[in-house]
């Protein structure tokens, strides 16, 4: 998870352990690498909170593809969303985990967005395409699950953090699905 409020304490008091990234595509790639290093995993499991103008507020998400929302070299002739002379896809495509939940496209950027992205995606987020790249390059597979807090538009900030509880519940169930499949 990004923050501790994504959580508000339910995993913590299930002693879960919770590893947070903080805010930004360097601080969760710089802790995702930490973590993998630290812990030879094979699997992580992002676990987040996300805006939406296309799944409603409320609903839970199964990320199937993470792109860059803020990556925009188009002047130079690359596409946006693209990070030139780089062997990862602009576009990092994930293994599906949970056949009955919504799939999206998240777009990751350093920004809060709050209108249309660049990049055409269904969700918008500031740390999954880090966390996606990380694991590709180190072999890991990422699971990402977001619940969708807002609607990725002027009044995002207020309606993030009125619904970090209730996402923090649905999150919080389906992390008890993946430990005992």
């Amino acid at each position: 998870m990004a923050l501790p409020g994504e959580s508000q304490g339910l995993f913590e008091g299930a002693n879960v352990p919770v590893i947070y990234t903080g805010i930004g595509k360097v601080n969760a790639a710089f802790v995702a690498m930490e973590a993998i290093q630290k812990t030879q995993c094979k699997v992580m499991i992002n676990l987040g909170t996300a805006g939406s103008s296309k799944f409603k507020t409320h609903e839970l998400v199964e990320v199937s593809t993470f792109v860059q929302r803020d990556m925009d070299i188009s002047p130079l002739g690359f596409k946006v969303g693209e990070t030139p002379f780089d062997p990862i896809p602009g576009a990092i495509e994930l293994i599906p985990y949970f056949p009955e939940l919504p799939k999206g496209i998240c777009g990751t950027g350093d920004s809060f967005e709050t209108g249309v992205p660049k990049v055409a995606c269904d969700l918008v987020d500031m740390e999954g395409y880090a966390l996606a790249k990380v694991c590709r390059k180190m072999g890991v597979q990422l699971i990402s699950l977001k619940y969708i807090t807002d609607g990725a538009d002027h009044n995002a900030h207020n309606d993030w953090q009125e619904n970090l509880i209730y996402g923090s519940k649905k999150l919080f169930e389906y992390y008890g699905r993946m430990i005992t499949k």
